[in-house]
């Protein structure tokens, strides 16, 4: 059977109710799962779930090679991009498949199987409109600018070192993290219709084995705003019972201003304590401290 391929629109109810995949994972505490939280060094994913995907989740289990195979055939033949895929979650018609890729550009998303539950076949592959294309897109800002993120990298590795704080862990990024560029102490956002990089996702899907160096003379200063380019640092308190350290936050805040180093962008900052909602893959809470739009800190 010849699997389908097609893009959705999240703001369009009908595939929305289809896709079972434009729920918002803040809404996923309004279904009739229980919050429950885990420590964030033990947190890989399992507990993640989507709202009524019950049913559907044991037939992409008993179909999960076929749901795989039709996710790698989607990113290749759509996005010229191998992806592994490492988590599928029942979703209300179907299965939210989360995936890595595989090349320079590294980027985590997530594609959305449709399947016939009475009949239990894959239908077609699909994605929220936009959402790949971001996703894509922060993997190449990164990989332009891989020295300024490798300062990023060395600065945040100190800061874990140096305090009782973490970051998590690369399980869970795997199978649940399915969006933009990711590491354990921090996620890029960029938005799908950004001028800046327009070109260089262009071309990169044109032909993925374009050189870098082509690629970032491709990358348009004139249009780029930092303030679009969203670098979001979040970080756990490392034991179970510490509440977040304030100290370190107006720290990290002062130290993101002073640094030139780093990557062109707008920086926001989460120091959680110990814990991690299970279900929605989410650790900010009412103790959470967070500096956040419109007080993030833009660096130009």
């Amino acid at each position: 059977m010849k699997i389908k391929y097609k893009k959705s629109m999240c703001g369009m109810v009908g595939l929305s109710l289809l896709l079972g995949g434009c729920i918002n994972k803040k809404d996923e505490t309004n279904g009739p799962y229980k919050d429950t939280f885990v420590r964030v060094q033990e947190y890989e994913g399992d507990g993640y779930v989507l709202r009524g995907g019950e049913e559907a989740d044991k037939i992409a289990e008993e179909k999960s090679e076929e749901v795989k195979e039709a996710v790698r055939e989607f990113f290749i033949e759509t996005y010229k991009t191998d992806v592994n895929v490492h988590n599928i979650v029942g979703n209300v018609h179907g299965a939210t498949v989360f995936v890595e890729s595989t090349g320079p550009v590294h980027f985590y998303s997530s594609a959305i199987v449709s399947m016939d539950l009475s009949e239990k076949r894959v239908l077609d592959v699909t994605s929220l409109d936009g959402d790949i294309e971001g996703n894509i897109q922060g993997g190449l800002y990164r990989l332009l600018f891989k020295k300024e993120f490798q300062e990023l990298d060395q600065y945040l590795s100190k800061i874990v070192s140096a305090n009782a704080v973490v970051g998590k862990t690369k399980e869970s990024l795997q199978n649940v993290g399915g969006s933009d560029y990711m590491t354990p102490y921090y996620y890029l956002s960029v938005p799908p219709d950004d001028e800046a990089v327009l070109p260089v996702y262009e071309a990169y899907l044109e032909d993925p084995d374009t050189p870098v160096s082509e690629l970032k003379s491709l990358f348009s200063m004139k249009d780029f705003s930092a303030e679009d380019y969203t670098i979001t640092i979040q970080l756990y308190m490392e034991k179970e019972q510490a509440e977040p350290d304030k100290t370190l936050f107006n720290q990290i805040q002062k130290d993101i201003k002073a640094m030139d180093s780093i990557p062109k962008g707008n920086y926001s900052i989460i120091i959680n304590d110990n814990l991690i909602n299970e279900k929605v893959d989410d650790g900010i809470k009412d103790n959470s401290l967070e500096l956040s739009f419109p007080d993030s800190i833009v660096k130009e």
